[in-house]
């Protein structure tokens, strides 16, 4: 007899245990949150911490230039309740399936928060002109009006510095800690929209995250200041933000456009730019194929390194944006320092 009471009650708690899952777990299971690339997976991840881990689509060492959608990001994305992306000068391949969202689907395009500032793309002199022309842009003008056709409530109204020439401002604004700040703002106003029995907790998180990104920004400010004025070559302009909040001295890029091979014409140009300006280093990117690093460099006495704007080799996580951007900072004092 006191063996069947002791299996009815084991019965009976296992029900229990089954039946009352916790709230926050019931609202992780219940909702997807889709993120583009690792360094904003990571803000994103970070507002959410303790609520549920958000799903990252550019998972290795993908480009999003290049990048193609698989299945599993298409069902992903089809069941997803919020999506955070930079817009359509970086995820080209999000643009129809961010459009063909249901119309209570919050989509974020980070490049448009408030706060949020952006660069022009650099054209001419050291840059000559750049991949994302006038062609690229108003190519994209149409599929990004369609892609925020369907927005709902939950959409964010444009800065007052975004105007109708977005598409030709640098996409690369992830790099810049402020911009990173404010997109934190807009995250979590984002999130608590979705999701509005864990507003509380991803307040708390957004307040902590952004402490710890302007903690960075002072170490980072620290650590390259002894850069400025030291001529570099990177493979392709994704470093801007970057650039411009430290105050370093970049002497033009590799590549015009990451999707196109770089033909011997390039590289003879390159070669002897770093022989006028003194570079002292050329960095590749884990995204591209190095090999051409070797011929750009022979004969010159500049030294390679490697940068990497996406954290390729970095695991997700709410750490992965500060171990990017101080892996950035390393990378640059290690090859001219």
């Amino acid at each position: 007899m006191i063996r069947k009471t002791v299996i009815r009650a084991s019965v009976v708690l296992l029900v229990c245990a089954t039946v009352f899952v916790p709230a926050w777990s019931q609202a992780a299971e219940a909702h997807s949150v889709v993120v583009s690339i690792k360094p904003l997976h990571a803000l994103v991840a970070g507002v959410m911490a303790g609520a549920g881990t958000p799903k990252l689509l550019l998972e290795g060492g993908q480009s999003p230039h290049t990048y193609t959608l698989k299945p599993s990001d298409a069902h992903a994305l089809a069941q997803a309740d919020a999506v955070f992306w930079i817009g359509p000068a970086l995820e080209d391949f999000l643009v129809k399936p961010i459009a063909a969202l249901p119309r209570a689907s919050v989509r974020v395009t980070l490049s448009e928060a408030a706060g949020v500032h952006l660069l022009p793309i650099r054209e001419g002199g050291a840059w000559e002109p750049h991949a994302h022309g006038d062609a690229h842009d108003d190519a994209h003008d149409d599929a990004h009006h369609a892609a925020g056709k369907g927005n709902h409530d939950h959409d964010h109204d444009h800065d007052p510095g975004h105007d109708g020439a977005v598409q030709s401002r640098d996409p690369h604004l992830w790099l810049d800690p402020a911009n990173a700040q404010a997109m934190v703002d807009a995250i979590e106003t984002a999130l608590a929209q979705a999701r509005p029995a864990d507003a509380a907790t991803f307040h708390r998180n957004a307040a902590d995250l952004k402490t710890r990104l302007g903690a960075l920004d002072s170490a980072l400010a620290n650590q390259l200041a002894p850069l400025k004025g030291r001529p570099y070559i990177v493979y392709h302009d994704a470093y801007q933000y970057f650039e411009a909040r430290y105050g370093l001295s970049p002497a033009g890029a590799i590549t015009l456009d990451p999707d196109r091979p770089v033909s011997a014409k390039r590289i003879a140009e390159i070669r002897a730019k770093i022989t006028a300006t003194g570079t002292a280093c050329v960095f590749a990117e884990p995204q591209f194929p190095p090999a051409i690093m070797a011929t750009v460099v022979e004969g010159t006495g500049a030294r390679t390194g490697l940068l990497d704007p996406l954290g390729a080799d970095l695991n997700p996580g709410p750490d992965a944006y500060f171990t990017l951007l101080d892996g950035l900072a390393r990378s640059l004092v290690s090859c001219l320092g």
